[in-house]
């Protein structure tokens, strides 16, 4: 079909108005949203992978406190703190109470009476029947306790004695400082207890090294705590050596009798403290 010019004319005049019209309209149409867009940065290499790694936070509610547990009993064979006693000095002979130290040497007359225990080991027969009840009850309780040492010649503690400051020399110790260290863990001939027969030194079966790791052992656990009941006492307790002179030995054990036992034990002191003191209380009362 032919548009004549007249019709073309008019129809190009229609399209410029709606032109016009809708220019016209968009002015008035109402402003769009404005949105801002969100804040974006570079992300550091790997920064994705270490944080898809980053655990989630767990809320904890913390648990309410407990009550301080009660002190246990130190592992050293004395009686705690808040346990210890004015001792009481119980009658004793001399031989239960005889010192001997590196202070205190056996005296020349002492003799003992020898009585042997089903594994060979020998001991003073004064302490022979306590001693074999206090290994069977510790039998008894499921333990497994083993004497390594009791009653020693004076020829057998020389040879100890010189052997571990020979083992000290090779070490690199002067003669000098070889024999005093020596003489913290063996003592010297003379001034041994178990030349007395009265000193035992008992370890677990299952650990019969003499260490410090001793006192962690189950039957050191169960003597340090009964021994007394048998007239044992822990004679090197822990933190007494300057006043023992010897070191710390959580196996070494000697016999004074039940009721001094139970007195030192209770008096939390050593038995060097304990005889000072005896001594003193003793003095005092016969000047009252």
């Amino acid at each position: 079909m032919k548009w004549s010019k007249r019709a073309a004319a008019a129809l190009a005049s229609l399209l410029l108005l709606s032109t016009v019209v809708q220019a016209g309209g968009a002015d008035k149409a109402p402003p769009r949203e404005t949105r801002t867009a969100p804040e974006t940065r570079l992300a550091l290499p790997g920064e994705a992978e270490k944080a898809a790694k980053i655990p989630e936070l767990t809320v904890v509610t913390p648990e309410p406190a407990k009550p301080e547990a009660e002190v246990p009993r130190p592992a050293d064979g004395t009686a705690g703190e808040e346990e210890k006693k004015s001792p009481a000095f119980p009658e004793a002979e001399d031989w239960q109470l005889l010192l001997v130290n590196p202070w205190n040497e056996i005296p020349e007359d002492y003799e003992v009476t020898l009585k042997t225990l089903p594994d060979g080991n020998k001991v003073d027969e004064k302490a022979f029947d306590d001693l074999s009840a206090m290994l069977e009850a510790c039998r008894e309780a499921g333990l497994r306790p083993k004497i390594c040492s009791s009653y020693r010649t004076q020829s057998k503690q020389t040879y100890l004695y010189n052997n571990k400051i020979t083992r000290l020399r090779n070490a690199g110790y002067s003669r000098a400082a070889a024999e005093a260290e020596a003489g913290r863990w063996v003592a010297r001939p003379g001034t041994s207890e178990h030349q007395l027969g009265l000193a035992v030194d008992i370890v677990s079966q299952s650990y019969q090294a003499l260490t410090k790791k001793q006192e962690q052992t189950k039957e050191q656990k169960w003597l340090m705590e009964h021994c007394w009941e048998y007239g044992f006492i822990l004679r090197y307790p822990n933190d007494k050596s300057e006043i023992t002179g010897i070191g710390y030995e959580p196996w070494h054990y000697r016999y004074v009798g039940r009721d001094a036992a139970l007195d030192i034990r209770d008096s939390g002191l050593c038995m060097e403290e304990y005889l000072l003191l005896r001594e003193e209380t003793l003095a005092a009362d016969k000047q009252a």
